[in-house]
């Protein structure tokens, strides 16, 4: 199963192709649209959010509510296009234009403008920053509801929170249920389990807004009923929690990954760090202990996975650190585009929706699943197996 994203920050539309679902499996628009609206929500994020509302449309692969087998398309239409036709048009324009000579030319430090620029060898940055910007994350996460509907279906459940946000550290890290957890957070403006971090989250993320500035903190996103055994130790390219921390990484801004106490193990000896194999009649093989994160050897135990992602501060400041105009060479202040304060909270539900998207692809992979039913029975099958072995 893959998928690809195509689209500008103010172009007309942002567009996913996921290639490799099962048929028959149900597939409604409004599966997709809760996860985007959830995106969209977070205190700190900026006037974006108000202007756009997004929302995907099926335009591929799903026939009367139920998949194909061929690809899905996604489209997400930006509702700003509007004012950016002319700015981003696809068509020729006469270099003299007034949208041809607002180009950008000073690159901000932290994001992909200088790189970019001199990667592809673009004068105007604006051909960089369109593409880089973390606008793309939503039809990321159009393709990780479409992930999340497949894994629902069998059984596993994924949710996040916040752990972290300018300093200020949840002291709550246990919850009754994955529900109970999605309750606590989806109420919350940064969702975060306690309710004390959260109000000093929120007076950190004002502080930092009036003083033109960002932060940035951890998420954690936690599965619940991923079968053992997916995954594999083989290649090292079939490892699981490589892929895994591949995708949080590839999240912008994103610059850190961890799984189970991560780099705590580092001040631990063995003992403390590895979990302890035991086994019942009724559930079979199970860990004592979670330390590792619900993954051994590149592949899951059966445990809940847990991986916690960090995320620096947005680089787009109202209050802009200095760089270089690429064409004069003179020294300037970054330019400013429009941006949040702190994206915390949203990047939260990326990082859910991009870690479904791999658990999904590898269960995909590595079972029969040209049809749904008959991916639900392997699936059955493999969890019998890995009880009575």
């Amino acid at each position: 199963m893959r998928h690809l994203t195509a689209g500008e920050s103010h172009g007309p539309q942002l567009t996913t192709i996921i290639e490799g679902l099962p048929a028959g499996m149900p597939l409604l628009q409004e599966d997709i649209n809760e996860q985007l609206a959830r995106r969209q929500k977070g205190y700190g994020r900026g006037r974006r959010m108000q202007i756009e509302k997004d929302t995907a449309r099926i335009t591929s692969g799903v026939r009367h509510g139920l998949t194909l087998g061929s690809p899905v398309a996604l489209v997400v239409e930006n509702n700003d296009w509007k004012h950016w036709t002319k700015i981003m048009g696809a068509e020729p324009m006469d270099e003299n234009a007034e949208e041809v000579k607002r180009k950008v030319t000073r690159p901000r430090p932290g994001h992909a403008d200088l790189n970019g620029a001199i990667k592809y060898g673009h004068r105007d940055m604006r051909n960089v920053l369109e593409r880089s910007s973390a606008r793309e994350t939503t039809v990321r996460v159009a393709a990780g509801a479409v992930a999340k509907k497949l894994l629902s279906l069998l059984g596993i459940e994924v949710a996040s929170h916040v752990v972290e946000i300018g300093g200020v550290k949840s002291s709550v890290s246990t919850y009754e249920s994955i529900q109970s957890l999605r309750e606590i957070t989806e109420s919350s403006p940064v969702r975060c389990l306690d309710p004390d971090a959260e109000k000093e989250m929120m007076n950190a993320i004002d502080t930092a807004k009036q003083n033109g500035d960002s932060i940035g903190g951890i998420v954690e996103v936690i599965v619940e009923g991923m079968p053992s055994g997916v995954g594999s130790y083989v290649q090292y390219d079939r490892k699981l929690d490589a892929k895994l921390a591949a995708a949080i990484c590839s999240i912008n801004a994103f610059k850190g990954v961890e799984f189970g106490i991560g780099f705590e193990a580092a001040h631990k000896p063995g003992s403390e760090v590895h979990d302890e194999i035991a086994w019942d009649q009724d559930k079979g093989y199970y860990r004592k202990t979670n330390r590792l994160g619900g993954l051994e050897g590149g592949m899951t135990t059966g445990m809940p996975l847990v991986i916690r992602g960090v995320m620096k501060p947005i680089p787009t400041l109202y209050k802009p650190l200095q760089s270089v105009d690429i064409d004069t060479k003179e020294p300037f202040s970054a330019s400013v585009e429009r941006s949040d304060s702190c994206a915390v909270p949203a990047a939260s539900v990326v990082a859910e929706n991009v870690v479904a998207w791999e658990l999904a692809q590898a269960i995909v992979d590595q079972f029969y699943s040209d049809r749904f039913d008959a991916l639900k029975e392997n699936i059955a099958e493999h969890r019998k197996h890995a009880r009575e072995f």
